[in-house]
């Protein structure tokens, strides 16, 4: 199967321990200083650069959404904004600039930004599971009606994420899969499909397009990224045999024939850049510096 990317003596040893402890206290206490030394080095007079999601982003939808930013009167983001068109666009972002805070799917979380407590609880699986970090959402794989409508490679394939064996692969990525889901049978069928959608699916779709590749060799599967809004409209006209979205199916997608199946759940991590010392902010402080009201970090102190 093809996978196309569109898109390790008594004495001495008590002597060894000992030395071992003090180094890592050391290397502890080393690290805590520089943090602090960070953190007294940090401005905060200096301007917030709010980071956000391009328009069509499933994870800016549940954003808005979860936080109140989104009102009756629609989606009240500040103007000056700095628009990223993808997950890694963010972190590379907030990477860069000491002053920026953005938001990006909890699985694709790593060491070059720092995620941050909300209302003092911090964005883990476990606290997501648990409904206590509620910036959370679903990852949705969209058809154009029921899933049993599909041809057999598109079944297949679905039967395959859904799996237990899937949904393993889903939870070492860092996301939340079902701990109940059944192991896999395939019939392998052959032929050609195309997965696409979310950027921030995308990247455990890739793991899970490149497992199903040794338990099903007939079958092409090809993964295309570009945003939830895509992910629905494109599989609603054909241009994607399975769509992918960050967020709920709208009203008008379900009137239109979209069904969502939830391959799997996760948290929207809120992220600065690593200088920055905040370990913590309120929802509404959150809210207000994405809709401007809060413009300085020492608004946010």
């Amino acid at each position: 199967m093809a996978l196309s990317l569109a898109a390790c003596s008594t004495t001495d040893s008590s002597s060894s321990a000992s030395t071992a402890d003090e180094s890592s206290s050391a290397s502890t206490s080393s690290s805590a200083a520089t943090e602090e030394s960070a953190g007294s080095d940090f401005d905060n007079s200096q301007k917030i650069s709010v980071v956000t999601r391009e328009d069509g982003s499933g994870t800016r939808g549940a954003f808005i959404e979860l936080t109140g930013v989104e009102t009756d009167e629609g989606d009240m983001t500040t103007v000056d904004a700095q628009q990223a068109n993808s997950t890694n666009n963010v972190m590379t972002s907030v990477a860069a600039e000491e002053g920026a805070i953005g938001y990006i799917s909890l699985g694709s979380l790593n060491e070059t930004v720092k995620g941050i407590a909300v209302d003092g609880v911090e964005p883990t699986v476990e606290n997501v599971k648990n409904g206590s970090y509620t910036i959370a959402r679903p990852f949705n794989i969209v058809t154009n009606g029921d899933v049993t409508g599909l041809d057999e490679v598109s079944q297949d394939f679905i039967s395959y994420v859904m799996s237990a064996e899937g949904q393993t692969i889903i939870t070492e990525e860092g996301y939340i899969g079902d701990d109940a889901a059944e192991s896999y049978t395939s019939t392998q069928p052959s032929g050609s499909i195309v997965v696409g959608g979310s950027s921030s699916v995308s990247p455990v779709m890739e793991k899970l397009i490149e497992a199903y590749a040794e338990v099903n060799p007939n079958a092409t599967v090809e993964l295309q990224t570009s945003d939830s809004t895509n992910g629905v409209n494109f599989a609603l006209d054909g241009t994607y045999t399975i769509g992918m979205a960050s967020r709920e199916l709208k009203d008008s997608e379900v009137e239109a024939g979209a069904v969502a199946t939830v391959l799997a759940m996760d948290g929207i991590a809120v992220v600065v850049n690593n200088a920055n010392p905040i370990t913590n902010i309120t929802m509404d402080n959150l809210r207000a510096v994405y809709t401007g009201e809060l413009t300085t970090w020492a608004d946010v102190q």
